[in-house]
């Protein structure tokens, strides 16, 4: 007992240590990079009016703090981001289901859905300002359409591909289709779902920009186009850097949370 109890300590002891140096070095590119990219535009390699600088990005940064902007326009950046990803997931799961249970169903609808899927989102822009309307549904349409046609053939795939073996037990049980669902497939499915809506995040986030770049008169888009319109580049690439700390804060946070309920349910 004693022995087991000191082989676990180690592994633990060698998996914390691992996980310190992978920060470690994950922050140190970071930081290496920052002051790089900060030397070569303090000796003029690079033009800052172009690329901008890590310094003029904390100064911009901090004139949208002092002035109450920058979190307004991050609030509202997130809202229709979470909205766009309950009413993307929602969507893929129902549609998933449906052409799970309806085989006939599933073989007349799936060329539409992978058509759709491959179609630039981008390009329906005016159509969905004009069916739509120029405000911030049109914005939340454009990311559910960018976000949910993969999300649906991902999600179903992984629904079909349970093994017929499986499925030819609950059948011999008698199981109905609806406990079969809940009981197998789900379960089955548990994993390829979760790395979806992970993927979901980054997707929701980018029509969300797609949609504010478009129509929007608030949220991190906005300010991304307000200062390519206006020539102001560090307006724009820090709002950038912001988008990838709300998408990585994002990403970390249902990568958490599902961690958590995972545990919770072992129990």
């Amino acid at each position: 007992m004693n022995k087991f109890s000191l082989e676990h300590q180690l592994f633990v002891k060698k998996h914390k240590k691992e996980k310190r140096i992978i920060y470690f070095f994950q922050i140190m590119i970071i930081l290496i990079f920052l002051i790089i990219w900060e030397i070569l535009g303090k000796c003029h390699v690079i033009n800052t009016f172009l690329f901008s600088s890590p310094s003029k990005i904390i100064k911009i940064l901090y004139s949208l703090l002092q002035d109450g902007s920058l979190f307004v326009h991050i609030s509202v950046t997130f809202i229709e981001v979470f909205l766009s990803f309950i009413i993307s997931t929602i969507i893929s799961i129902i549609m998933s289901f449906l052409l799970w249970r309806f085989p006939l169903f599933s073989k007349i609808i799936d060329p539409y859905i992978t058509m759709l899927n491959s179609l630039p989102k981008v390009a329906l822009g005016p159509l969905i300002i004009i069916w739509v309307g120029a405000s911030v549904h049109s914005v939340i349409f454009m990311a559910v359409t960018i976000t949910v046609f993969s999300s649906i053939i991902n999600i179903y795939s992984v629904f079909s591909s349970v093994p017929s073996n499986y499925i030819f037990l609950f059948k011999s049980f008698h199981a109905s289709k609806w406990k079969m669902f809940y009981k197998l497939i789900l379960p089955y499915s548990f994993q390829t779902i979760i790395a979806t809506l992970k993927v979901n995040i980054s997707m929701s986030l980018i029509g969300v920009i797609m949609g504010e770049l478009l129509v929007s008169k608030s949220g991190i888009g906005y300010l991304i186009m307000y200062g390519s319109q206006i020539f102001n580049l560090d307006l724009v690439i820090s709002n950038i850097f912001v988008l990838s700390l709300i998408s990585s804060i994002m990403y970390y946070a249902l990568d958490l949370l599902i961690k958590t309920k995972n545990k919770k349910s072992k129990f």
